[in-house]
Formats: C-alpha cells, structure tokens, sequence
C-alpha cells in the first residue's frame, strides 16, 4: 500500500508542474522543466530519478493532449495557487539622455507618401511615450513636400492609425503650411552665399559628388543666383533642369555635405495648396527648419537618418538657429517575411497576390487591424522590445502574437468550429441539451445553449488520426468509441457522458444546427527574398450556430484552432491572427 501511496503522489506532483508549463508555454509542456520542478519541490527524489522521468513524460504526454482551457482548468482545481498571476514590474523605457520634465518635446513626423505601416507605429509610439513620460508635448508634422507623391488618404491613414494606436498630439500641422518661410530662408541662404542654383544634369552632379569635385555653378556670384532662384519660381526652367544647392565641404567624409541639393522644380498639383508652388524643398531643408519652429528637442528616429544630422545641424547654424535637437537613432521596425518597402509591398499589388493595402499579409496598420493585433500588443511590444542600436534586426511575428494573444485570451469567446469537416455517426447517442459558457473563468462572457444526437461533424484534422478502437469524448458532450472509418463517415458507438480519464477531448458542430465558415489564413509574403505564391490560404468549414452572434471586427477563439476577428457584416467570413 506504501508503494501505490507514493506513485499517486509522483503522478500528481507530475501532473501539477505539466500543467504549469503548459499553461505558461501557449499548451505545450516539457518534460525537463517538469523533472526541475519536482526535485525541486522534492530534492530527495533525486536518487529515484528514473521515476521521476517517467512521472513526468507520461504527464506531460496526458497534458499536451489537452486544450489550453483545459489545462488551466484542472490547474485551478488541483493547484489553484499556481495561477495566481506573477507579479512582473512592467518594463519601462530607458531614460532619454538629456531630458528635462516638462521640457521634452517630440513629432510624429510622417511623409503621407503610402500608408501606415507597423514601423511607423512603433516609431510613433516611442515619440509619445516619451514626450507623455516627461511631461511634455509632441506634434503630429506631415512631411509633405513631395507632391508627386502625398495623397489625401495617406494623411488619413495616420491619423487614424495613430489615433487607433491611443496615440494623442498636442499640435498638428504641415509642411507645405510653410512655403513662403521656406522660400525666406532659401534668399538669406542665398544672399550670404551659402547657396547657388546649379543647373547641371542629374549624372553630372553624382559623378562630382562622388568625386569631391566642385561644379562650375558653386562659383556664381550672390545676385546671380538670387536671378536664377526666382527664375525657378516663375517658371523660367522646366522640372529636372535646375536646383538650388548648398555651399557644403566637397571633400567631406560624410556625403551628405558635398553641396545637398535643397530644392527641386515639381510640376504637379499638390492635394493641399493646389498649384501655387512649383519649387519645393528637399527633406533636410524642411525637417531643418521645421524642428526649429516646433521646438523639438527630441528626435527619435531609425538609423537611415544618421548621417543627415550633421546636415541639419549645419543648415540650421547657416541660417543663425543655434539651438539644435538630440538625435537618437535606433535600427529600422522589420519583421521577417514581411517588407514594409512600398515598392516590394506593390509587387504583391501588381502580381494579383493581394487587392489592397489592407490585406492582413501587410505590415500596414490597416492590415494588422484586419490581422486581429490589438493596438495595445503593438504598444507593449514597442516598450519591451525598444534598444537603442544601430544593430540590424528583424522581428519574429510570434514575438508580438504572444503578447497579442495574452491580451486576447481573458477576454475572447469560445465558439466550436470543425475545418475541413467529416461527419461523425454515434450508434446509440441519446438527444442532449448542454448550456457551454463562452469562456472557462470569464463568465461574464456568458453561455449559449448546444443541442445533438447522434449525427455530428468534427475537424477532419481530429477525424485523420481516428482508428477503430480508439475512445474520444466531444467537449461538454459525450464520449464514443470509433468503430470505422469509411471516407468522410466516421461510425462510432456511444460510451456515455460522464468524462474518462486519459482520453482526448476535441470540439464538435451538431449536424442540425450548424452554420458555414470561412477563414482566411495569411502567411509570410517572402521567403528568401521571392514573393510568396501561397501566403494566403482559405479554411472552410462548419461552425455551431453561436457563429452568428460574432459581431463584425470582434475577436473570438475557435477552440483548437486559433483566434479570429469577423472580417464581413453580411458573410461569416474570418481572418485567422494566430493561435
């Protein structure tokens, strides 16, 4: 009797730690940990090791069979003090060097060019966190001095994002509000000799450039170039034929000083200020000036940028502003598979691969809302993943799925749905009527009624690995032992209702009442730099009546399978997050 005494108390020990790790591992429990945990709560165990391993593989085996719900189902029954949640101090950004409160100020800085990708986000979110950090102010600045390529639904399209990001800003404003101060300052520069109009070709000023060498146009005097600036404005030179540049250093190690160019003729209408301009400014011009006039005292933003700080710094001290900006720079927001790039994201556009910009495959925010992401994992994910480094990195989606998902799992419905469905005939299951809640522990969620006999549909995953013989209990249900597999017919026989030890436990759709389901599933858009033909896949199967009640854009769980958001008022028709 001693014996069986003590192999019930290694089995259950065992049990207990499997479900510990499952549930804090997404469902899926190891044994070494397991073993860890048991000497540990035990140490003299350690000269009966091989019992040990045994206790652990065969509970960590009867765990990883169950479902998450499950899990901590049973957890909360035998171990209710080992989900009692951790008390983690919650990550906090790093200082910011040279910050003062009340004095920090900050822009979201877009070029509304495309729409808002995930990079964008989270280079906006470290802006406002650290302004709201210090007490201080941030604006939001389109940089919109690019005709050619600012539309009026990219404007939108950030701030909406922002705002759906929680993101609020204190002022808001343009670039292109400001040409005619731009155009003052071009004449002070100009007027001082800082700046002359060069009116060479394109090739012929990268090859000088490259060179170190000056162009023949450096040497023009003051009033000589004043005339040609305002030829420019008056239209007396067509677009590409001049350009206003600055007086660098030829020779300069950084090349960004060999004499940038500041402004270029655009001949096209700008969805702001029409046609009344045609000479705009080139981005180190206008962020220059612009930062000055904001204030900012800040500038965050990704490592492609370094060498221009300089520039500014310079353009800025040219123009008499000796108060300049910290610059903190850190690696680009990527993630792999998934090219924020317009150009390679069009490649996908153009080769039929996708219909819009808000396809869920798409790193825009648009698509991530589809995707099912909630805005505050994009926000604990910037926080924990933020370092300031020049070191190239690429994000693992899981990364963010995982803290998307914890949002997620206290607050999402459980509803049954069988991909790929198969029937499933249970010879003398009686009619059962169960009232299922909607989640395990949240019962606020509430419950919906499940009604079915004897005729049912499962997952063809589950129905794939059923073998005569085998024993299976339908969740909430009933219990049934396969008798034969014949194509997409599973015949069983009824084994009650009260659950069995050891069997897996899979979901279920009652045959009379059962509805269809799409559901998108996305995928990586490259892999090995080549776009993915099949990064889209479509899952139909039947979902119980409940399904209906889903509301648009509401997140639920189907059991098994994985979180999805409702994608269509009038169709059930999903988009799969993640699992």
């Amino acid at each position: 009797m001693l014996q069986v005494a003590v192999k019930m108390s290694l089995d259950e020990m065992a049990l207990k730690w499997a479900l510990k790790n499952a549930v804090e591992h997404d469902g899926k429990a190891m044994v070494g940990p397991v073993i860890a945990k048991m000497l540990g709560e035990r140490p003299e165990l350690k000269t009966n090791i091989g019992s040990v391993r045994r206790a652990a593989e065969a509970a960590v085996e009867k765990v990883n069979s169950m479902s998450l719900e499950e899990q901590r189902a049973l957890l909360a029954r035998i171990a209710p003090e080992l989900l009692e949640a951790k008390r983690v101090e919650k990550k906090r950004l790093p200082p910011l060097p040279g910050a003062e409160p009340g004095k920090v100020i900050t822009r979201l800085p877009p070029e509304p060019s495309g729409y808002m990708h995930i990079g964008h986000a989270m280079s906006g979110l470290l802006n406002y966190l650290y302004a709201r950090m210090y007490g201080g102010v941030i604006w939001l600045r389109f940089e919109d001095t690019d005709p050619r390529k600012v539309k009026p639904e990219y404007y939108e399209s950030f701030r909406k994002g922002y705002k759906w990001l929680g993101i609020e800003w204190d002022h808001e404003k343009n670039n292109s509000d400001d040409m005619e101060l731009f155009y003052r300052y071009a004449e002070q520069l100009i007027k001082s000799g800082k700046a002359y109009v060069c009116t060479c070709p394109a090739e012929k000023i990268r090859r000088l450039r490259a060179l170190g060498e000056e162009c023949e146009h450096r040497s023009h005097g003051a009033d000589e170039n004043l005339h040609l600036w305002n030829e420019m404005l008056a239209g007396g030179f067509g677009e590409g034929e001049a350009i206003m540049r600055l007086v660098g250093d030829m020779k300069h190690a950084n090349t960004t000083m060999r004499d940038p160019a500041l402004f270029r003729i655009i001949e096209h209408e700008h969805p702001l200020t029409g046609d009344r301009y045609r000479v705009w400014p080139l981005y180190d011009f206008a962020v220059s000036i612009e930062d000055y006039l904001c204030g900012v005292t800040h500038v965050l933003r990704t490592s492609e940028f370094a060498l221009r700080d300089e520039l500014q710094n310079y353009i800025r001290s040219l123009l008499g502003i000796s108060r300049h900006p910290i610059y903190i720079e850190y690696s680009r927001f990527e993630f792999q598979g998934t090219p924020v790039s317009k150009r390679r994201l069009r490649a996908v556009l153009e080769a039929g691969l996708a219909r819009s910009w808000d396809d869920p495959r798409f790193p825009t925010i648009e698509g991530i809302r589809r995707r099912g992401i909630l805005p505050e994992a994009i926000r604990e994910f910037t926080i924990t993943q933020t370092g300031f480094s020049y070191a190239k990195r690429e994000y693992d989606w899981s990364l963010l799925f995982a803290i998307n998902r914890r949002i997620l799992d206290p607050v999402a419905r459980r509803l049954f749905f069988a991909p790929n469905p198969v029937k499933l005939l249970i010879d003398g299951a009686p009619e059962i009527s169960v009232e299922a809640p909607y989640h395990p522990s949240n019962m606020d969620l509430g419950s919906r009624n499940l009604r079915a006999g004897g005729e049912l549909y499962i997952s063809g995953i589950d129905a794939e690995r059923m073998r005569p013989g085998d024993v299976y209990r339908l969740k909430y249900l009933m219990n049934f032992k396969v008798l034969e597999v014949s194509g997409n017919i599973i015949r069983a026989e009824f084994m009650g209702r009260e659950p069995i030890r050891d069997v897996q436990i899979i979901q279920w759709v009652p045959a009379g009442e059962c509805v269809e389901v799409e559901v998108l599933v996305p995928g990586v858009l490259y892999v090995n730099d080549e776009i993915n033909q099949e990064s889209l896949r479509i899952v139909r199967g039947l979902g119980e009546r409940a399904v209906e009640t889903v509301r648009l854009d509401e997140i639920v769980q189907f059991e098994r399978f994985g979180f999805c958001r409702r994608d269509s008022a009038s169709e059930l028709r999903f988009i799969f997050a993640h699992d």
